[in-house]
């Protein structure tokens, strides 16, 4: 079923599967530099994440956007849960022993 999908037992294609949405506004997060103290929102795109074998090598990332210094901060589960949910990009650390 490429282009169509089941419903109710009629066939549908995708397009008229997804007429009835509307647009979605864009995630931003809320963030603060401690540099500057400059707080602000943030788009998924401008935000990285970065998961660990253990806390304290989960972390999240930015560029702030008022004095340019980059941020990281710890990244618990629900901040993680949060910004993949967002969309945020995430890379996976491994350790190698």
């Amino acid at each position: 079923m490429s282009d169509s999908a089941m419903q109710g037992g009629r066939t549908m294609s995708v397009a008229s599967a997804f007429a009835g949405m509307r647009s979605v506004a864009p995630v931003v997060f809320r963030a603060g530099c401690p540099d500057c103290r400059g707080r602000f929102e943030l788009s998924a795109g401008a935000l990285r994440l970065a998961i660990g074998a253990s806390s304290r090598t989960t972390f999240y990332s930015f560029t702030c956007p008022e004095c340019g210094v980059t941020v990281r901060k710890p990244a618990g589960e629900r901040i993680v849960e949060l910004l993949t949910g967002g969309g945020v990009s995430t890379l996976r650390l491994h350790s190698t022993l």
